[in-house]
């Protein structure tokens, strides 16, 4: 393997210390031949051994030889990476090719590679932002263009960890592995689907970043409409970058709020103060740095429509939320009723459901089957597979592709203007009052007047 320079910007900031430095040691561990040099950037002052300290404890106790000898080597710069000079001097410490890994927020990313305009990059340098890509789908477009005028689209990973979730891969082989799925992959067999991420935990201190966010924009725009084009997609010719991202892209072109009604078809919330899981939330209007009269959702709904021969008629229903209990992190599949039930059955049969859950991942089968009482007496029963935690933590799913120079995990610039495009109708009516801002108590499963899923 040739060395490869990661240059994290925002070295000093959560992101960087809860996911992509634990990641890295993990993938390091599991691939100690990689030649992989580390600089850490950020605007606050870091001796040598402190930046080295925090990475060996990122890396945690159990880090391997590799991690180790890493976290031995590696160095921290004070620098502003809006300047040209700073970026100059930190492009020519790299060992073999650099890696500008954007953990900062979207406005500073978009200076930064402004500056980059003036600066001599080497060839094979790969810039990688995190999401969101853009604030709506012509900011997105705007900063695609400024990339590409940098490095060749190839060389730009943008992140959505989402791509890199165990159960994403389980989903691709789950679908196009089997028999029994992969025909009846489509409207004709398929009736709904709902992809869900409710989480039990509050704002958790984000404030400075959810407040100008909102479950929406964090979740639903960017990681849920990803996994979205996933089940949507027509059956790519290979798993390589170039097909899979076709056909994920094809997909996300089709879809369209349902309806093209985004009033009677989105929902939004935010959380009372309640108990999850023994712990007291505080009203999300309540919570530090949170300024009400903004209105930001901590759960959003929405459903769309994929326009294709293989989709139409299909709702696809996307909700996302914080404090909710129980949470639920799921990709469902409900199957339409038998063509012919034989009457002695009755009529009350439940439909067929497939779920993919998240971490732990667990594929479950809603299965109708005799009850062993009444001769034709029909009970739904469950199977579960337990497809574990994944090998890797998704973080190091997607670092291994930007080390490798492998863009398959990562987001095409048009995918990422797709998905505000497909969000925008939802923006606008919720911008304009159209959709009221609903309440639910921190631990519920959301507002009562909420039709189930």
């Amino acid at each position: 393997m040739t060395d490869t320079t990661l240059i994290i910007f925002g070295a000093t900031g959560d992101l960087t210390k809860r996911l992509l430095l634990p990641a890295l040691g993990q993938l390091l561990d599991r691939e100690p031949d990689r030649r992989v040099h580390l600089i850490g950037v950020g605007r606050s002052e870091r001796d040598a051994d402190t930046w080295r300290g925090e990475v060996r404890e990122a890396f945690g106790d159990d880090a391997g030889p590799t991690a180790l000898a890493l976290a031995d080597e590696t160095v921290y710069r004070q620098g502003d990476l809006t300047d040209s000079d700073d970026l100059s001097r930190l492009l020519g410490e790299a060992k073999g090719r650099p890696v500008l890994y954007f953990a900062v927020p979207p406005a500073v990313t978009e200076k930064s590679c402004e500056a980059l305009r003036d600066v001599d990059i080497p060839d094979g340098t790969i810039l990688a932002p995190e999401k969101p890509f853009g604030t709506d789908e012509a900011s997105a477009h705007a900063l695609n263009q400024l990339l590409t005028q940098l490095v060749p689209e190839e060389q730009v990973f943008r992140v959505d960890h989402f791509l890199g979730q165990s159960v994403l891969l389980d989903l691709l082989s789950v679908r196009f592995a089997n028999r029994m799925f992969e025909p009846v992959w489509s409207a004709d067999h398929i009736e709904s689907v709902v992809i869900r991420y409710d989480e039990d935990l509050g704002l958790e201190g984000r404030a400075d970043f959810y407040e100008g966010t909102g479950a929406l924009r964090d979740m639903v725009q960017s990681h849920l409409l990803q996994l979205l084009a996933v089940v949507a997609m027509d059956s790519p010719a290979t798993l390589g970058e170039r097909d899979l991202r076709d056909a994920t892209g094809a997909a996300l072109r089709a879809v369209q709020i349902w309806g093209d009604d985004a009033v009677a078809h989105s929902r939004r919330a935010r959380y009372t103060a309640g108990e999850v899981d023994g712990k007291q939330l505080p009203s999300y209007v309540d919570e530090k740095g949170v300024d009400p009269a903004r209105n930001t959702e901590t759960l959003a709904e929405a459903t769309f429509g994929v326009r294709t021969a293989r989709w139409d008629g299909v709702p696809f229903t996307l909700r996302s939320g914080k404090a909710l209990a129980p949470p639920v992190k799921e990709i469902a599949l409900t199957f339409r009723p038998v063509r012919h039930l034989p009457a002695q059955f009755g009529t009350e049969v439940a439909p067929n459901v497939l779920r993919l859950k998240l971490g732990p991942d667990v594929m479950n089968v809603q299965l109708n089957i005799h009850d062993g009482t009444n001769p034709f007496a029909v009970k739904t029963i469950d199977f579960d597979a337990d497809l574990g935690h994944g090998s890797v933590r998704a973080y190091a799913e997607v670092l291994s592709g930007i080390l490798d120079g492998d863009a398959t995990l990562a987001v095409r610039g048009d995918a990422a203007e797709q998905c505000w495009r497909i969000v925008q109708p939802v923006i606008d009516a919720w911008e304009a009052n159209k959709v009221p801002l609903e309440d639910y108590p921190a631990g519920s499963s959301g507002p009562q007047s909420w039709p189930a899923l």
